[in-house]
């Protein structure tokens, strides 16, 4: 063979002597960064979890209302309508405001874990089959551990027994907590929580 031939299948091995243990390194890399099939498992069983709770809790929610559906008196019924005909808005686009519009919330904030855990769009529930009160003439419902009550009127469109046919849930949203119809998707009825 000539030198200039040897030289270069010399070379040519000492690049693949190189270049093979850098490939082995970065495919170990890549190995490291990709999550083990355990974890990818892992992930869509929490998910599958939490789902499940969430259903379970529905249930439980649903069998509370149906409980108390049974054990309604015409006493009982009758205080409910009471207490929620009062509030209702005689034109409710100019009678509502939005917590921006009333300089912001100044109440009682839940902490995040503690809301993600009873309030938000995944946690409905019936108003009617909670404690209601009155505090200085306000109306105020338990509902999560917590009381709270409506800052605005309800709309005159609204069922005259939506505290007790619509599901409702409490959300943020951008500046302060609201109430929302799941029948009336766009209203929100800005309310505030209290510790007592």
């Amino acid at each position: 063979m000539k030198p200039i031939g040897i030289i270069s299948m010399a070379a040519f091995f000492l690049l693949l002597g190189i270049a093979a243990p850098a490939r082995a390194r970065q495919e170990k890399q890549e190995e490291k960064a990709k999550p083990g099939k355990q974890e990818q498992q892992a992930r869509p069983e929490r998910q599958q979890q939490a789902r499940g709770q969430q259903d379970q809790q529905r249930q439980q929610r649903q069998q509370q209302d149906n409980r108390s559906a049974q054990q309604r008196s015409p006493v009982h019924v009758r205080q409910q309508q009471v207490a929620w005909q009062g509030d209702r808005a005689h034109s409710w686009q100019s009678e509502h405001r939005t917590w921006g519009q009333r300089g912001g919330y100044q109440g009682y904030r839940v902490p995040d874990y503690r809301f993600r855990g009873f309030y938000g769009q995944d946690h409905g529930f019936r108003i009617y089959s909670l404690p209601v009160r009155y505090v200085s003439g306000h109306r105020r419902f338990q509902y999560g551990g917590y009381w709270f009550g409506l800052v605005d009127p309800w709309p005159e469109y609204w069922s005259n027994d939506w505290y007790d046919s619509d599901d409702v849930y409490v959300d943020y949203y951008g500046d302060g907590y609201y109430l929302y119809n799941r029948r009336y998707p766009g209203d929100r009825i800005a309310i505030s929580f209290y510790l007592n």
